[in-house]
């Protein structure tokens, strides 16, 4: 019976998800890259997982993009890849904890794994990861606690949960609720429910160690990251916080469409092509 009620929830939660990724016309109309298909499901995303690219001296550290919860390496992350590549690095993408809904310590084991192999077929010293909502978090558990630290060079996240969501850890009743429910068939969800064992822990202390460089872009329509400067990460000289509307004021993206607006694909190829963070002053094309 548990696990029947288990799977009930999971079925409930990837029609959710199906729900969700139906763009909005008026979104992808309004700031989306042309050519990106949101509601195909699998595959490589354009251009990457090509394991015979070799780094040039230009663009010397391949780029893996990381996907969010529920989630595949190829869905949203289609003018991410195609743009990233055409920029010359080498761009990979991998699948993770069963589609982003496993424990986030886990998933990032996983992603260390994936990391090592990218170095060996490639010859880099180094990575940098893009990633979409907990795409953007969970990297930061490999840099923290998994000796990460060497491994990345820049980290730049698209709506992440950093510091969690309201959504599911809000100090209400409803938020109880939907923490209750999705604990078994999305333990990932939970922990990242806003003041979660998993992010207090994560977050004691110096949230961007290392040399890496980190960039974070939120949107002020995002509904699911709530509210959506918990994305931010503690201001520094390696870290640049950015919020979609203040560059581009008319755009639309919400927590689903932003990593296929123009304007955070802008500033994710600013980050990776630029010592540092992406720049304060960058002007994407809105």
């Amino acid at each position: 019976m548990r696990h029947t009620t288990r799977t009930s929830l999971l079925a409930l939660l990837v029609a959710l998800l199906s729900a969700l990724l139906v763009v909005p016309a008026a979104a992808v109309s309004g700031g989306a890259s042309a050519g990106v298909s949101a509601g195909v499901l699998g595959g490589d995303p354009p251009g990457a997982n090509d394991w015979d690219c070799v780094p040039t001296v230009k663009r010397p550290t391949p780029v893996i993009l990381v996907h969010g919860t529920m989630g595949d390496r190829k869905n949203l992350l289609e003018g991410l890849s195609r743009s990233i590549k055409s920029k010359g690095f080498c761009v990979f993408s991998l699948d993770y904890g069963d589609r982003g809904l496993s424990d986030i310590r886990a998933s990032a084991k996983q992603l260390k794994r994936y990391t090592k192999r990218v170095l060996r077929a490639t010859g880099a010293s180094k990575v940098s990861m893009v990633g979409h909502s907990q795409g953007g978090l969970m990297p930061r558990y490999l840099i923290k606690f998994l000796r990460g630290k060497k491994l990345v060079d820049d980290l730049v996240g698209i709506a992440p949960s950093n510091h969690g969501t309201a959504f599911v850890g809000g100090d209400n009743p409803i938020s109880a609720l939907v923490a209750a429910i999705v604990n078994g068939p999305c333990r990932a969800c939970v922990q990242q429910g806003a003041g979660s064992p998993f992010l207090t822990r994560l977050n004691q202390g110096d949230e961007t160690p290392g040399r890496v460089n980190y960039t974070q872009i939120t949107t002020r329509y995002d509904q699911v990251v709530v509210p959506h400067t918990s994305g931010y990460l503690t201001e520094g000289r390696r870290t640049t916080n950015l919020t979609l509307q203040d560059l581009c004021p008319t755009s639309l993206a919400e927590h689903v469409t932003v990593p296929l607006a123009t304007p955070t694909i802008d500033i994710v190829l600013d980050a990776l092509t630029r010592r540092g963070p992406a720049s304060k002053k960058v002007s994407p094309r809105c």
